[in-house]
């Protein structure tokens, strides 16, 4: 297996595991790739759930350009209640499956189609 795949499983383990959902392989792998080499940059890879800089950056760059969304309150609450369900406590918040739950969240799968 690549490192990739090997992520992709992690990133599938913590789905099931720490966010209490099964996940479609399909869609977490495009998620997964369109993160690009972020995926393997220690730093880059996990987003910060407590530094609001950091989900001001998710919520621009991901909600807002990759899938289209008018900004709005809604969002912010859409990325409190993932990290929420990823749970506070989890140190490492991985940023595929951040973005995997928000795509299913905004119900935005197309954008991966």
């Amino acid at each position: 297996m690549s490192k990739r795949d090997d992520l992709i499983a992690k990133y599938a383990e913590d789905l099931r595991n720490k966010c209490k959902m099964e996940p479609d392989m399909a869609l977490l792998t495009k998620v997964t790739i369109g993160c690009g080499p972020a995926i393997y940059n220690a730093d880059s890879s996990t987003v910060a759930g407590t530094d609001p800089a950091e989900l001001e950056t998710v919520k621009k760059n991901f909600l807002m350009k990759k899938l289209g969304l008018a900004d709005g309150p809604a969002l912010m609450e859409a990325i409190n209640a993932v990290i929420n369900t990823y749970g506070k406590s989890e140190r490492n918040k991985h940023r595929a499956v951040v973005y995997y739950m928000l795509t299913k969240h905004f119900k935005k799968e197309s954008v991966y189609a």
